[in-house]
């Protein structure tokens, strides 16, 4: 049987967004669309501020990485890139003190997209650049669908090992800490498209967001111990801790189990930890990414309704 295809037709961008500021930045600040961006890229953005000053100029979007508070600016382009955008996303990225760039532009020239490929192979780990396509396509008549391509993105791997401490090379923990959460990410994207997820590192935590920059769920392998665990992580804010505390029976009811209480001098934790036979063990990995991911989703659907009371 003949089976008719549609066609998929290119809409050229200035035909739905007129004006960068007034049309794309306004549509790409509503959070349904940031969180568009986000699953694409690996990082979950919060919006702050539009038309953010700097000196006398202003980053169109001013945001920050749900779970961790890193500062996020977004420059938009509808155009080709250029020098002076370049040198934009430099300056509103040392005003802010950001962490995470986005430059998300018509189409990329050559030349700048090699400048962003270095800048991120020649600054620290924290600082990622992230160089983005943005496209418009229908399919007969049907309304513009919003396509994002990556472009340039930070390279993990190359980042941890120069600034690896050990001559250059990854221990072989970091690089079975990396291995371990692409592994928990792939897991979890084929069992449950719903959580957003970052992208991972080589470190023994993982975070993942609960939707409120007060709290965030960090996930931990202790290769020392062998442990793996799940932890609700509360950084600088005593009197969120404090109210949970005041609660702890409760909590502890609904998650089903005791959880180890810890207020230390910047952060405050409320964690479970489990005991493997080896963190790292190949055959047992199933097991333990399910345990996570039951986890976090229970972490996130009992402290997601105490922290709303809180903000009340």
């Amino acid at each position: 049987m003949k089976t008719t295809l549609a066609r998929l037709n290119r809409v050229e961008l200035r035909e739905v967004w007129e004006h960068e500021a007034l049309d794309f930045t306004r549509w790409l600040a509503q959070q349904d669309n940031l969180d568009a961006l986000s699953e694409e890229i690996g990082v979950d953005i919060k919006l702050i501020k539009t038309e953010a000053n700097v000196g006398k100029y202003s980053v169109d979007i001013l945001a920050e990485e749900e779970a961790s508070g890193r500062k996020i600016i977004i420059e938009n382009q509808l155009e080709d890139t250029n020098h002076d955008h370049l040198g934009k996303i430099i300056t509103y990225a040392s005003g802010y003190d950001a962490e995470i760039i986005i430059w998300i532009v018509r189409d990329v020239r050559d030349e700048h997209q090699k400048a962003i490929e270095w800048l991120n192979e020649h600054t620290d780990e924290n600082i990622s650049f992230f160089l983005i396509k943005i496209e418009l396509w229908q399919i007969q008549g049907s309304p513009p669908a919003p396509k994002f391509e990556i472009m340039v993105s930070p390279n993990e791997w190359a980042k941890a090992i120069k600034t690896s401490p050990t001559n250059g090379e990854l221990t072989n923990t970091k690089l079975q800490q990396l291995e371990f959460w692409n592994k928990f990410k792939n897991f979890v994207r084929e069992n449950d498209a719903s959580i957003r997820l970052q992208t991972p590192r080589p470190q023994h935590w993982y975070d993942v967001s609960m939707g409120s920059s007060e709290a965030h769920i960090a996930l931990t392998v202790n290769t020392r111990e062998n442990l793996i665990g799940c932890e609700l992580y509360i950084s600088r804010n005593k009197e969120l801790y404090k109210y949970l505390l005041e609660r702890k029976d409760e909590i502890e009811q609904n998650i089903g189990e005791h959880a180890e209480w810890v207020d230390a001098a910047v952060a405050s934790r409320i964690k479970h930890s489990k005991t493997v036979s080896s963190v790292f063990q190949q055959t047992e990995a199933a097991e333990y990414f399910k345990w996570l991911y039951d986890k976090t989703v229970l972490f996130q659907n009992v402290f997601r309704k105490y922290i709303q009371e809180f903000k009340q």
